[in-house]
Protein backbone atom coordinates (compact mmCIF):
# COMPACT_ATOMS: atom_id res chain seq x y z
CA UNK A 1 0.00 0.00 0.00
CA UNK A 2 1.39 3.35 -1.36
CA UNK A 3 0.86 6.34 0.92
CA UNK A 4 0.20 9.36 -1.54
CA UNK A 5 0.52 13.31 -0.06
CA UNK A 6 -1.58 15.52 -3.03
CA UNK A 7 -1.29 19.64 -1.64
CA UNK A 8 -3.96 21.36 -2.73
CA UNK A 9 -4.31 24.79 -3.12
CA UNK A 10 -7.80 24.28 -5.22
CA UNK A 11 -7.03 25.85 -8.04
CA UNK A 12 -6.74 23.86 -11.54
CA UNK A 13 -3.16 23.58 -11.34
CA UNK A 14 -3.25 21.28 -8.35
CA UNK A 15 -6.72 19.78 -9.18
CA UNK A 16 -4.73 18.99 -12.96
CA UNK A 17 -1.99 17.19 -10.48
CA UNK A 18 -4.86 15.29 -8.44
CA UNK A 19 -6.40 13.91 -11.79
CA UNK A 20 -2.94 12.58 -12.49
CA UNK A 21 -2.24 11.06 -9.83
CA UNK A 22 -5.11 8.86 -9.99
CA UNK A 23 -4.76 7.86 -13.29
CA UNK A 24 -0.83 6.97 -12.55
CA UNK A 25 -1.93 4.79 -9.66
CA UNK A 26 -5.12 3.50 -11.20
CA UNK A 27 -3.97 -0.29 -10.60
CA UNK A 28 -2.17 0.02 -7.45
CA UNK A 29 -3.43 0.14 -3.86
CA UNK A 30 -2.78 3.67 -2.27
CA UNK A 31 -3.74 5.77 0.40
CA UNK A 32 -4.06 9.38 -1.09
CA UNK A 33 -4.01 12.19 1.88
CA UNK A 34 -5.42 15.41 0.25
CA UNK A 35 -3.76 17.93 2.13
CA UNK A 36 -4.37 22.05 2.73
CA UNK A 37 -1.96 24.16 4.18
CA UNK A 38 -3.71 26.98 6.27
CA UNK A 39 0.04 29.05 5.77
CA UNK A 40 1.02 30.51 8.96
CA UNK A 41 3.13 32.92 6.48
CA UNK A 42 -0.44 34.45 5.75
CA UNK A 43 -1.82 34.53 9.10
CA UNK A 44 1.07 36.58 9.89
CA UNK A 45 1.28 40.35 8.55
CA UNK A 46 3.85 43.07 9.61
CA UNK A 47 1.42 45.92 8.97
CA UNK A 48 -1.21 45.04 11.15
CA UNK A 49 0.09 42.71 13.89
CA UNK A 50 -3.40 40.78 15.13
CA UNK A 51 -3.07 38.18 17.02
CA UNK A 52 -5.29 35.37 16.71
CA UNK A 53 -6.78 32.58 19.48
CA UNK A 54 -7.71 29.06 18.37
CA UNK A 55 -11.47 29.84 17.72
CA UNK A 56 -10.69 32.91 15.13
CA UNK A 57 -8.28 30.51 13.52
CA UNK A 58 -10.84 27.48 13.34
CA UNK A 59 -14.07 29.98 12.45
CA UNK A 60 -11.79 32.24 9.41
CA UNK A 61 -9.57 29.42 8.15
CA UNK A 62 -9.97 25.90 9.54
CA UNK A 63 -13.76 25.38 8.92
CA UNK A 64 -13.87 26.81 5.56
CA UNK A 65 -10.72 24.25 4.78
CA UNK A 66 -12.66 21.74 5.16
CA UNK A 67 -15.75 22.53 3.58
CA UNK A 68 -13.60 22.89 0.09
CA UNK A 69 -11.79 19.69 1.31
CA UNK A 70 -15.23 17.62 1.55
CA UNK A 71 -16.16 19.14 -2.18
CA UNK A 72 -12.71 18.11 -3.65
CA UNK A 73 -13.01 14.95 -2.09
CA UNK A 74 -16.41 14.55 -4.06
CA UNK A 75 -14.83 14.92 -6.93
CA UNK A 76 -12.19 12.89 -6.35
CA UNK A 77 -14.36 10.25 -5.84
CA UNK A 78 -15.53 10.39 -9.63
CA UNK A 79 -12.41 9.67 -11.11
CA UNK A 80 -11.16 6.46 -9.48
CA UNK A 81 -11.51 3.12 -11.12
CA UNK A 82 -10.00 1.35 -8.33
CA UNK A 83 -12.49 1.92 -5.25
CA UNK A 84 -11.48 -1.14 -3.60
CA UNK A 85 -7.61 -0.08 -3.46
CA UNK A 86 -7.57 3.77 -3.36
CA UNK A 87 -8.26 5.35 0.02
CA UNK A 88 -8.93 8.84 0.10
CA UNK A 89 -8.30 11.35 3.35
CA UNK A 90 -8.23 14.77 3.91
CA UNK A 91 -5.80 16.79 6.12
CA UNK A 92 -5.73 20.43 6.83
CA UNK A 93 -2.83 22.28 9.02
CA UNK A 94 -2.09 25.60 10.01
CA UNK A 95 1.33 26.24 9.71
CA UNK A 96 4.54 27.36 7.85
CA UNK A 97 3.98 25.44 4.41
CA UNK A 98 7.12 23.56 4.40
CA UNK A 99 6.75 22.87 7.86
CA UNK A 100 3.20 21.59 7.31
CA UNK A 101 4.49 19.11 4.48
CA UNK A 102 7.39 17.64 6.76
CA UNK A 103 4.77 16.69 9.37
CA UNK A 104 2.32 15.14 6.93
CA UNK A 105 4.90 13.21 5.53
CA UNK A 106 6.27 11.67 8.93
CA UNK A 107 3.27 11.02 10.16
CA UNK A 108 1.84 9.66 7.06
CA UNK A 109 5.01 8.09 6.15
CA UNK A 110 4.53 9.45 2.90
CA UNK A 111 5.84 7.48 -0.30
CA UNK A 112 5.27 10.48 -2.90
CA UNK A 113 4.33 13.63 -3.05
CA UNK A 114 2.42 15.02 -6.06
CA UNK A 115 1.48 18.11 -6.89
CA UNK A 116 1.30 20.84 -9.58
CA UNK A 117 3.04 23.53 -10.81
CA UNK A 118 2.00 26.65 -13.15
CA UNK A 119 5.49 27.50 -16.02
CA UNK A 120 6.68 30.68 -17.05
CA UNK A 121 4.87 33.51 -17.66
CA UNK A 122 4.53 37.27 -17.82
CA UNK A 123 7.96 39.25 -17.59
CA UNK A 124 8.73 37.38 -14.23
CA UNK A 125 9.93 34.20 -16.09
CA UNK A 126 9.04 31.60 -13.31
CA UNK A 127 9.78 28.35 -13.84
CA UNK A 128 8.40 26.77 -10.90
CA UNK A 129 6.07 27.99 -8.07
CA UNK A 130 7.91 29.05 -4.71
CA UNK A 131 5.67 25.96 -2.81
CA UNK A 132 7.08 23.39 -5.55
CA UNK A 133 10.59 24.41 -5.74
CA UNK A 134 10.67 24.61 -1.78
CA UNK A 135 9.52 20.94 -1.70
CA UNK A 136 11.01 19.45 -4.05
CA UNK A 137 14.57 21.15 -2.40
CA UNK A 138 13.43 21.02 1.15
CA UNK A 139 11.05 18.21 1.92
CA UNK A 140 13.26 14.50 1.30
CA UNK A 141 10.21 12.68 0.00
CA UNK A 142 10.49 11.31 -3.31
CA UNK A 143 8.10 14.43 -5.24
CA UNK A 144 6.19 14.17 -8.98
CA UNK A 145 5.84 17.08 -10.08
CA UNK A 146 3.00 17.86 -13.18
CA UNK A 147 2.82 20.99 -14.99
CA UNK A 148 -0.11 23.17 -16.17
CA UNK A 149 -0.59 21.40 -19.41
CA UNK A 150 0.69 17.84 -17.90
CA UNK A 151 -1.83 15.10 -19.39
CA UNK A 152 -1.61 11.97 -17.95
CA UNK A 153 -0.35 9.46 -21.16
CA UNK A 154 0.95 5.80 -20.65
CA UNK A 155 5.11 6.67 -19.85
CA UNK A 156 6.52 4.54 -22.24
CA UNK A 157 10.03 6.90 -22.50
CA UNK A 158 11.39 7.95 -19.71
CA UNK A 159 14.67 10.27 -19.38
CA UNK A 160 17.03 10.08 -16.71
CA UNK A 161 19.53 13.00 -16.57
CA UNK A 162 23.01 12.31 -15.08
CA UNK A 163 26.53 13.39 -14.88
CA UNK A 164 27.19 9.96 -13.02
CA UNK A 165 27.30 11.37 -9.42
CA UNK A 166 25.48 8.48 -7.78
CA UNK A 167 26.38 6.96 -4.49
CA UNK A 168 27.37 3.03 -4.65
CA UNK A 169 23.92 2.26 -3.13
CA UNK A 170 21.28 2.67 -5.48
CA UNK A 171 18.28 1.43 -3.44
CA UNK A 172 16.79 5.28 -4.02
CA UNK A 173 16.07 4.62 -7.57
CA UNK A 174 13.40 1.65 -7.34
CA UNK A 175 10.53 4.12 -8.28
CA UNK A 176 11.67 4.20 -11.30
CA UNK A 177 12.17 0.60 -11.32
CA UNK A 178 8.58 0.12 -10.53
CA UNK A 179 7.51 2.38 -13.33
CA UNK A 180 9.46 0.38 -15.84
CA UNK A 181 8.03 -2.76 -14.63
CA UNK A 182 4.16 -1.48 -14.47
CA UNK A 183 4.20 0.46 -17.93
CA UNK A 184 6.91 -2.16 -19.50
CA UNK A 185 8.54 1.73 -20.12
CA UNK A 186 11.95 2.19 -21.49
CA UNK A 187 14.60 4.65 -19.67
CA UNK A 188 16.86 7.06 -21.68
CA UNK A 189 19.83 7.84 -19.62
CA UNK A 190 21.42 10.94 -21.03
CA UNK A 191 24.58 12.51 -20.27
CA UNK A 192 25.13 16.13 -21.27
CA UNK A 193 28.28 17.26 -21.38
CA UNK A 194 29.92 20.87 -22.41
CA UNK A 195 33.07 20.40 -23.32
CA UNK A 196 33.51 17.41 -25.36
CA UNK A 197 35.28 15.57 -22.59
CA UNK A 198 35.17 12.37 -21.57
CA UNK A 199 34.32 10.25 -18.40
CA UNK A 200 36.49 9.94 -15.44
CA UNK A 201 36.98 6.89 -13.42
CA UNK A 202 34.43 7.18 -10.96
CA UNK A 203 32.28 8.43 -13.61
CA UNK A 204 32.85 5.08 -15.17
CA UNK A 205 32.17 3.21 -12.15
CA UNK A 206 28.74 4.61 -11.59
CA UNK A 207 27.40 4.18 -15.12
CA UNK A 208 28.44 0.48 -14.72
CA UNK A 209 26.45 0.41 -11.59
CA UNK A 210 23.58 1.79 -13.63
CA UNK A 211 24.16 -0.77 -16.20
CA UNK A 212 23.98 -3.60 -13.59
CA UNK A 213 20.94 -1.90 -11.75
CA UNK A 214 18.91 -1.71 -14.94
CA UNK A 215 20.12 -4.56 -16.49
CA UNK A 216 16.49 -6.61 -16.43
CA UNK A 217 14.65 -3.64 -18.00
CA UNK A 218 15.30 -1.76 -21.48
CA UNK A 219 17.59 0.93 -20.88
CA UNK A 220 19.63 3.22 -23.20
CA UNK A 221 22.98 5.34 -22.95
CA UNK A 222 22.50 8.87 -24.96
CA UNK A 223 25.37 11.18 -24.77
CA UNK A 224 24.33 14.89 -26.13
CA UNK A 225 26.62 17.78 -26.03
CA UNK A 226 25.84 21.52 -25.45
CA UNK A 227 26.43 24.56 -23.77
CA UNK A 228 23.11 24.39 -22.47
CA UNK A 229 21.82 21.73 -20.69
CA UNK A 230 18.18 22.68 -20.73
CA UNK A 231 18.61 22.98 -24.33
CA UNK A 232 20.01 19.76 -24.94
CA UNK A 233 17.18 17.92 -22.43
CA UNK A 234 14.50 20.08 -24.77
CA UNK A 235 15.88 18.30 -28.04
CA UNK A 236 16.00 15.19 -26.32
CA UNK A 237 12.61 15.29 -25.01
CA UNK A 238 11.05 16.56 -28.52
CA UNK A 239 13.08 13.90 -30.32
CA UNK A 240 12.39 10.94 -28.68
CA UNK A 241 9.00 11.62 -27.18
CA UNK A 242 9.73 11.84 -23.77
CA UNK A 243 6.70 11.48 -21.05
CA UNK A 244 8.49 11.32 -17.89
CA UNK A 245 11.93 13.46 -16.98
CA UNK A 246 13.47 11.65 -13.53
CA UNK A 247 16.03 13.20 -11.69
CA UNK A 248 18.03 12.97 -8.62
CA UNK A 249 17.61 15.65 -5.84
CA UNK A 250 21.37 15.45 -5.16
CA UNK A 251 22.39 15.70 -8.57
CA UNK A 252 22.17 20.11 -8.35
CA UNK A 253 24.23 20.69 -11.38
CA UNK A 254 21.97 19.02 -13.87
CA UNK A 255 19.01 19.32 -11.34
CA UNK A 256 19.28 22.97 -11.04
CA UNK A 257 20.30 23.89 -14.46
CA UNK A 258 16.81 21.41 -15.71
CA UNK A 259 14.48 23.22 -13.17
CA UNK A 260 15.48 26.37 -12.18
CA UNK A 261 16.98 28.82 -14.92
CA UNK A 262 15.14 31.41 -16.11
CA UNK A 263 16.01 31.30 -19.83
CA UNK A 264 12.58 29.85 -21.12
CA UNK A 265 12.07 31.09 -24.53
CA UNK A 266 12.59 27.72 -26.61
CA UNK A 267 11.90 25.60 -23.42
CA UNK A 268 8.35 24.14 -23.08
CA UNK A 269 8.85 20.97 -20.78
CA UNK A 270 8.74 22.34 -18.02
CA UNK A 271 4.62 23.04 -18.54
CA UNK A 272 4.49 19.89 -21.17
CA UNK A 273 6.60 17.19 -19.18
CA UNK A 274 6.14 15.85 -15.47
CA UNK A 275 9.25 15.29 -13.56
CA UNK A 276 10.15 12.64 -10.98
CA UNK A 277 12.27 13.92 -8.14
CA UNK A 278 14.22 11.43 -5.95
CA UNK A 279 15.44 11.61 -2.66
CA UNK A 280 18.43 9.67 -1.82
CA UNK A 281 17.26 9.51 2.21
CA UNK A 282 13.66 8.30 2.06
CA UNK A 283 11.70 5.73 3.68
CA UNK A 284 13.14 2.30 2.16
CA UNK A 285 10.56 0.43 -0.96
CA UNK A 286 9.78 -2.88 -0.65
Amino acid sequence: MKNILLPTDFSENSWNAIAYAIQFFENQSCNFYVLHINSLSNLVTTDAPVIMNQNDIETIYIKPTKQKLRKLLERIVTLTTNRKNHNFYTITETNFFIDGIRKVVNEKQIDFIIMGTKGASGLEKIILGSNTANVITKVKCNTLVIPENAKFVTPKEIAFPTDFSLSHNLHFLQPIVEILEQYKSTLRMVYINKNKEGLNNDQMKNKELLEDYFNHHPFSFHYLTNKKIETAIQCFVESRAINMICMVAKNLNYFQQILFHSKVENISYHTDIPFLVLHEKTKNYG
